[in-house]
């Protein structure tokens, strides 16, 4: 992390990120709202920056319709998409290096910085070589901020909270995503139908939560404290060859990867199973709908229970649900099975989503937080971007049989998880 001083950071809050952990009442009921009360000024500043950052995330959602208006062909609206994906996977290893090496604040800021100046240059922009590194650099720099943040909210939470606050992390990314089309469309109108309005207002809410990262996020961390205390070979080995020779972590990598490519079915091969089946679209649009509400509804109510099981048996059932879930789709039994599935694999979203959020934080040595949040975030972006296409080609291939085959995946991560996961450590 980073061992800048902290000149613009009040002492008492210096203090307040190497004590984090041990400040949290023990005794005390783990609520949505007494884990945000309590939290620190740095984890209240994240938990709104992931819903800023999502909600300004319009650049994906209007990138097309955006390079379609400037003439360009829809092979290159597409290939954009994918250069945009690829830096987004590239992101998130680069931004657990960054929180690592710079600190969280700085990883943040410069994430948030690059991101509004590259959104706002793709208006004036001349040629499409020059767009497509702009908009893969716009891709890389927006991730950057998710390990960092991560990282942030795994050293300043005690442990007992941990599920909990990513859980209001997950809400957060939940929202910002389902709200981030409305809001662009509204910049998009009232800018007189054109992308103007659209980009500014992107880049200026990100310059914005760069300011308050900076004003507010911590410049030490609990590592940088304890490099000021003279512990300092410890944070230089490792990095990402580190988190390589953790094999049993490396299994859960493999299970959120496995994971990753059967839950992104829903957006890629439903649709496609949808048209096949000659079913109404308006029962896609229920089945999204359905998730969404679900989700954002019911994830942190469902957390408060959840959190108190051991660690291993909420990621493997979540794993198992959405694999039962995906199954069900299968069923002979109409637009009922879409309604169905997706109702059974949402309530394995909800059960596990924010403890498979949570564990990489805990997973490995304090120094490598980054590197290990980064590479889950990494396996779990790629998972969802090369799971479309496998879940097309399988399709393609078995029709309806696509879908057990697909919970073979799920199954393989339910084991991988189980196998993986450490039992927390009893308390003296």
């Amino acid at each position: 992390m980073s061992t800048d001083t902290a000149a613009s950071v009040p002492v008492d809050q210096t203090q307040e990120v190497a004590q984090a952990k041990e400040v949290a009442a023990p005794a005390a009921e783990v609520t949505v709202w007494a884990t945000f009360r309590e939290a620190p000024l740095a984890v209240k500043t994240v938990l709104a920056g992931v819903l800023v950052n999502r909600l300004s995330g319009f650049l994906n959602v209007f990138l097309v319709l955006f390079l379609g208006s400037r003439g360009y062909s829809k092979p290159e609206t597409v290939l954009a998409l994918g250069v945009y994906g690829g830096g987004a996977v590239l992101g998130v290893l680069v931004g657990g290096w960054l929180a690592d090496r710079l600190g969280v604040r700085n990883a943040t800021v410069a994430s948030m910085s690059a991101t509004a100046v590259l959104t706002a240059a793709l208006l004036y922009l001349p040629g499409y070589g020059l767009l497509m590194a702009a908009v893969a650099l716009a891709g890389l720099s927006a991730q950057v901020f998710r390990p960092a943040s991560a990282t942030l909210l795994a050293e300043l939470t005690s442990d007992e909270r941990q599920v909990m606050v990513f859980a209001m992390y997950r809400f957060g990314l939940n929202l910002g995503a389902t709200a981030a089309p409305l809001v662009g469309f509204w910049l998009y109108h009232a800018g007189d139908d054109r992308y103007v309005l659209l980009f500014w207002g992107e880049a200026l809410i990100a310059l914005a939560y760069a300011a308050v990262a900076l004003a507010t996020l911590p410049a030490a961390t609990r590592r940088s404290a304890a490099t000021d205390k003279g512990t300092t070979a410890a944070p230089q080995a490792g990095g990402y060859r580190a988190v390589l020779r953790d094999r049993r972590y490396l299994r859960y990598l493999a299970a959120a990867f496995c994971h990753a490519v059967v839950y992104v079915q829903y957006l890629s091969t439903l649709p496609l199973f949808v048209q096949d089946r000659q079913l109404p679209v308006v029962w896609y649009t229920v089945a999204v709908s359905l998730n969404g509400f679900i989700v954002i509804a019911f994830e942190l109510l469902v957390t408060r229970l959840a959190q108190s099981w051991p660690a291993r048996i909420t990621i493997g059932l979540g794993f198992a649900l959405v694999g039962a879930g995906v199954a069900c789709y299968a069923l002979p039994i109409g637009a009922a099975a879409i309604v169905l599935g997706t109702l059974v694999w949402s309530i394995g979203e909800i059960i596990g989503g924010p403890t498979v959020f949570a564990y990489p934080g805990t997973a490995g040595p304090e120094h490598l937080k980054g590197r290990y949040i980064g590479s889950f975030q990494f396996v779990f972006g790629l998972g969802s971007a090369l799971g479309p296409m496998l879940g097309g080609w399988l399709f393609i291939q078995a029709g309806v049989a696509v879908w057990p085959l697909l919970a073979l995946g799920s199954l393989a991560a339910t084991v991988l998880g189980l196998a993986a996961v450490r039992p927390a450590p009893r308390a003296d």
